[in-house]
């Protein structure tokens, strides 16, 4: 089994995410600000499943915490200046946040900060760990989007827009080769993800919400298959057609979604 670096891998999606992959044999590394809780998570991990974790403490919004990062990425193995660490096969770019102010009362930092954990983050990483799973010719890429990216959300839905056209570009660059890349589009998922942006999940309707581990499992089984966008569940399916076919006009009516 290969290895996988997910970041955000110590909460929600991402916790999610390294659950289902070491149940499957995959070795990790978890990359997170918060090296005591990645710990226990890793401890957790090793013991119910007997896989290699590796811990990664680091900030995604500091340049150097992201290079260092990157550095990881980039090991080919086999190297003697790799060591002994495995090459990454599966890349998770899961890290990010959504606050709940409007851009105008919010803090123009904590919009920068977005920015930099969603969008230079994820294009830094990649461009690590694609130049290694083209040397080796295996790998993948999934990057986490959201339904978002086809409304007018505000930055967070402008950071994973971009995220959306740089996956599909990149999969299209990658094409013919045994790399691929995955965009996963989920939509309202039960984590701890609004709590922690200050949105009430009361203003959710019941049915609008998906599992988290079904939407982790519809994307592995995505990348397996080298599809290039995931979307989970039906229901969103069919709204990510209806946002991407509506006029713009409309879809700005509608206004936000978290």
């Amino acid at each position: 089994m290969g290895t996988a670096l997910i970041t955000g891998g110590s909460a929600g999606l991402g916790l999610e995410f390294a659950r289902q992959l070491a149940a499957a044999g995959h070795g990790l590394v978890l990359v997170a600000r918060d090296e005591e809780w990645l710990n226990q998570v890793a401890a957790e991990l090793r013991g119910a499943h007997g896989v290699a974790v590796e811990v990664l403490r680091a900030d995604l919004s500091v340049p150097d915490d992201v290079a260092r990062v990157a550095q990881r990425l980039a090991v080919v193995g086999g190297r003697p200046e790799d060591g002994d660490l495995p090459p990454v096969g599966l890349l998770v770019n899961n890290a990010g946040f959504a606050t709940s102010a409007n851009f105008a009362e919010g803090r123009v930092s904590t919009e920068r900060r977005g920015i930099d954990v969603m969008v230079k983050a994820v294009v830094e990483l990649s461009h690590a760990a694609v130049g290694q799973m083209l040397e080796r010719d295996r790998g993948a890429i999934l990057n986490v989007g959201s339904v978002a990216a086809l409304t007018a959300g505000g930055t967070y839905a402008a950071a994973k827009a971009y995220v959306r056209t740089f996956t599909e570009s990149l999969a299209v660059e990658l094409k013919g080769t045994g790399v691929t890349a995955t965009l996963l589009s989920p939509g309202f998922t039960h984590t701890e993800f609004h709590e922690r942006a200050g949105i009430p999940k009361s203003a959710i309707p019941d049915w609008a919400w998906l599992d988290a581990s079904d939407v982790v499992r519809v994307s592995l089984e995505d990348v397996r298959r080298g599809v290039v966008l995931s979307t989970p569940s039906v229901r969103y399916k069919v709204a990510a057609a209806a946002l991407r076919m509506a006029p713009r006009w409309a879809v700005r009516a509608v206004g936000k979604y978290r």
